[in-house]
Formats: C-alpha cells, structure tokens, sequence
C-alpha cells in the first residue's frame, strides 16, 4: 500500500495508472476509519483495478469551528487499518495547504436547490464545502467510479448533481448504510459518544423504522408530530429536524404520491456530538 501525501506525486501515479488503461475507483474520507468505510473500499476494490482512498478533514465543510477543532484525527491508525485489507489501495493524505494551493476558502455552487434543504438550513456554508472539496479530488485523482455511504444521503445527492453540472467522467455509487449492532448508523462521530449515550442513540435508527411503518398509513405531519413528540421525552438525545422528503428533489412532502420514492431524514444532538441518519420509506 502507498502513503502519497502531495498533489504533484499524485498526479504522477495517476497519469501512469489511465496509461495502462487500469480503472481507479475513489472512496473519499475524514479518516477515523470504521467498518462503514471499510465496506465501501471493499467494494470500489471489487470493481475496481486500484482505489484511492483520501484521508483529508476538509475545513471548509465545518460551519462551526468547534466542531472542525473535535473532529477525531487518527491517521496512523487508519493507515494501520487499511494495511489489514491487503488490497491495491493508495492513501491520499494531503495537508489543506497543499489541496487548496494555500487558498482556503470554499468555492460556490448552484445545486439547483438540494444543497438549500436539511443540512442545508443548518449548516451555513456546508455543502460549498463538500462541493470544493470533492471536485478538488475528482481533477487530482480521475477516478472512474466513486463510493459514498448512504447515511450522507443528501451529500449523495449533491454530488450526483455536480457530476451533472461538471459533465465529470465520474460513476457515483451509492452504498447502503453500515450499522451498529443496536442500529446505530456508523460515523466518526460516534466515538466521540460515550458508552451510555452510544447505546442510547439506537433510538434514532429505531425511530426511523417506527416512522417507516406509520408511513403507510399516517400523513408526514402526523408522522413528524409524532417524532418530535417522541424526542421531547428522551433524557439524552435532542431533535434538530426530522422531514420526509422526495428521494430525488429533497422536497419536504407534501401530498404523498404513489409512484414518488420518500425518505425520512434526522439529525439529532447527543451532548456535543451531531449524528445524522435516514431510511427509504417506500422504495
């Protein structure tokens, strides 16, 4: 496995590798590593020649310095990780100097109103972040296809729509989402959770299937009223938004119709720590 750190050897290893006509597949991460990410090499490696695998925690992505200055770095140890799957992987760890030329700042997109939704209200600034970044590491390393867990679903989206945009030869694959025992959708974030509170954030994934079995017969506002209602009486987890959402537009449902794909969405604070989750509804 090769540890490349600097653009410019990149894209030395790049040019040789579209030489040979090999197909790179690109599985971008903050690193602190877990089984979710796992699973998303393992399957860029089983279509794939060569996956390059970015350990970067992009600052333009973190509305709240806080949050940027806590997110978990643990490098060695996801270098360590990777080294176990003995697979054709290259670990691309550049400084944010070096990613952004010693230019910092986040360029703006259009999304066509997707990056306005969930996240979007709550975090000002996010998505032009995901937005730079990812196109950043699409120029850098050509990959042919991409990999993205689910549980981002509406970052999923928004990079469908800058490979659409962009006109990008990128293949965006979405992979369902890895879970905890208890449900708990796998992130960064959740070692930053206590063992108390880590067990009880399996509320939010047991909520989500609660609100997928009320979908058939409940409206969205019934369905969300319950949820909050739900939320306010929990010790340990505060609500920050749940919404049933078009899979596609991200549109809050109105009416529901029968050939539209739903989703519901939550975020929710545990102590410090923001988790995020969704579940297919009907399709």
């Amino acid at each position: 496995m090769q540890v490349i750190k600097e653009k410019d050897p990149l894209k030395i290893w790049v040019t040789t590798l579209k030489r040979k006509g090999s197909l790179i597949g690109l599985v971008p991460t903050m690193g602190a590593l877990h089984s979710g990410h796992l699973s998303l090499i393992r399957q860029a490696a089983s279509v794939c020649d060569y996956v390059v695998v970015s350990i970067f925690i992009n600052p333009t992505q973190f509305d709240k310095p806080l949050d940027l200055q806590n997110y978990p770095q643990t490098l060695d140890k996801d270098i360590a990780l990777l080294e176990e799957l003995n697979l054709n992987i290259v670990v691309f760890s550049p400084t944010a100097s070096n990613l952004y030329d010693n230019k910092i700042e986040a360029e703006h997109f259009d999304f066509d109103g997707v990056e306005l939704a969930m996240e979007g209200k709550f975090r000002f600034g996010h998505f032009d972040g995901v937005g730079t970044v990812i196109k950043k590491l699409f120029e850098l390393v050509q990959p042919d296809k991409a990999f993205f867990g689910e549980k981002d679903f509406q970052q999923l989206q928004i990079i469908k729509k800058l490979i659409e945009k962009t006109r990008m030869p990128v293949e965006i694959i979405g992979c369902p989402i890895y879970r905890e025992t208890n449900g708990l959708a796998r992130s960064s974030r959740n070692e930053r959770l206590s063992w108390e509170i880590r067990q009880q954030a399996s509320f939010i994934y047991q909520t989500l299937l609660k609100a997928k079995e009320k979908f058939g017969t409940e409206s969205a506002i019934q369905i969300s009223d319950w949820v909050e209602n739900e939320f306010k009486t929990h010790p340990f987890l505060k609500l920050e938004y749940f919404e049933i959402a078009d899979s596609n537009s991200l549109k809050t449902v109105e009416d529901k119709q029968l050939d539209t794909p739903y989703r519901a969405f939550i975020a929710v604070y545990a102590g410090e720590v923001r988790l995020i989750d969704n579940i297919a509804l009907n399709y």
